[in-house]
């Protein structure tokens, strides 16, 4: 199964402040561990909200609304995709995980959807489509 790793975002976070030189190494040591378990297969940190925008979307509508953005609880400061076994595996190595922020912080752990999850709505058009469209970033190609 894959899944997200939601790094939520703390005041320190949102205010730009950097991880120190020992987290940085502690982070790269859990993340080479992940990756040489087959786990890893994508991660990245985020800057604060004041640096992104959000687009909200009313019908045919798009208004763009900039950062900051108010509820801290609700913001996420990075992020990895992995491929586990089991939700219980990912808590396993989310439990091994140093602690990604400098003050109290929480880890979301949320299954990615797969394409039996959506049922007959998902037609063998549909799968032949998202297929296709995984393999074109696989090999990072951009069109058939």
């Amino acid at each position: 199964m894959r899944v997200m790793v939601i790094v939520k975002a703390t005041k320190e976070s949102e205010a730009g402040e950097m991880p120190s030189t020992e987290l940085l190494a502690a982070m790269g040591q859990y993340n080479e561990a992940l990756v040489k378990a087959g786990v890893m297969q994508a991660g990245e940190g985020l800057h604060p909200s004041s640096r992104g925008k959000r687009v909200r979307f009313s019908g045919a509508s798009r208004t763009v609304i900039d950062g900051p953005f108010a509820e801290t609880k609700e913001l996420i400061a990075g992020f990895w995709l992995w491929q586990v076994a089991s939700m219980d595996e990912a808590v396993d190595w989310v439990k091994r995980c140093p602690n990604p922020m400098m003050s109290d912080s929480d880890i979301e752990i949320r299954p990615v959807f797969e394409a039996d999850d959506f049922g007959e709505a998902f037609t063998p058009e549909l799968r032949e489509q998202e297929d296709r469209l995984r393999a074109q970033i696989q090999d990072g190609s951009t069109g058939p």
